[in-house]
């Protein structure tokens, strides 16, 4: 008797994989496979629903139309085999998996980076897959499972909550203040050097800031990073707008006009709602909130008086 062929839940793995990847090689190393392994499978699933996917290209696998529609039946799948295995799996209190967690540069670098001890202490099952390319990751399409962004997702089926307000304020190395012009007041800022994001790069509105100091600054040399940035800035190449968190760590740097410009942005954390309760994406999220407040000094408190004394707000040419 002959039986009508049907798919399982590794099928819908392996499709998820390369719907996220766009990639057989990349979808094969995630799932510790074959190549040929992974073509396979989509091939085999599609012939048993009878449609097609992916449309095949020299670049990758891109999703059809159909496609679209099944990742998010496929993804609800997923998440409610997480939500069993995690059941099953001593009462939901072991937590096993990869969780990917995009971030900004300056966040991840200069703060979250230098928390993952803590946090491997606590969950040594769960891997971590920190990206920090300057884009906004899709969430919907699972490139990342946790977001950390500047701006919260303005639609779309997420849960989104706000981490921290974080300050900022004008840097520049204290050798660079002690050669250049005096700089007492907003307009004195235009005689100077600024550094920046790359205008038609930033990816991110609260990034766009050099407006908020002073409409007529025009930044001599951009980057797209903000470690190229808080570099120049150290080597003397002129003024640079830097987190607290960040520049506070640097005692080669001096906040300018600290009592005129203080800059405020936000921290938010998103995740898709079909995520947020999946036990190991709960105890990322969890821990990225705990390690933020316990830092909150660092976020928003101005550094101390010392350490932009002497000569607070001024420079002064060497004779």
């Amino acid at each position: 008797m002959s039986t009508n062929p049907s798919f399982t839940w590794d099928d819908l793995q392996y499709f998820l994989a390369v719907a996220r990847t766009g990639q057989l090689s990349t979808a094969a190393r995630h799932l510790r496979t074959s190549h040929a392994t992974v073509s396979r499978r989509i091939d085999r699933l599609e012939f048993v629903l009878k449609v097609k996917l992916f449309e095949r290209n020299p670049r990758g696998y891109v999703l059809t139309t159909v496609g679209q529609r099944f990742i998010e039946t496929a993804e609800k799948i997923e998440a409610e085999t997480d939500r069993l295995q995690a059941d099953v799996a001593a009462g939901a209190m072991i937590q096993r998996g990869v969780i990917r967690l995009s971030a900004p540069e300056g966040f991840a670098n200069f703060f979250f980076s230098q928390q993952m001890g803590a946090f491997f202490e606590h969950h040594p099952n769960i891997s971590l897959e920190l990206v920090t390319i300057q884009q906004i990751m899709s969430l919907s399409r699972k490139e990342a499972d946790i977001a950390v962004t500047l701006d919260p997702p303005k639609a779309g089926p997420y849960r989104t909550e706000k981490i921290t307000d974080y300050t900022l304020n004008v840097y520049a190395s204290r050798d660079y203040l002690a050669h250049a012009e005096p700089i007492r007041e907003r307009d004195d800022l235009l005689a100077h050097p600024f550094i920046g994001y790359i205008q038609d790069m930033i990816f991110a509105p609260g990034l766009d800031y050099l407006g908020d100091v002073h409409p007529g600054i025009r930044p001599q040399f951009q980057s797209s990073s903000i470690f190229a940035q808080l570099t120049a800035t150290k080597n003397g190449l002129g003024l640079c707008v830097l987190p607290h968190f960040i520049a506070r760590r640097q005692p080669d740097l001096q906040i300018v006009l600290p009592h005129e410009i203080t800059l405020t942005r936000n921290y938010w954390l998103a995740c898709h709602r079909d995520l947020s309760n999946v036990p190991r994406v709960r105890s990322v999220s969890d821990f990225i909130y705990a390690a933020v407040r316990a830092s909150q000094d660092a976020f928003l408190r101005p550094p101390s008086t010392a350490e932009t004394a002497p000569g607070i707000g001024t420079s002064r040419r060497a004779t």
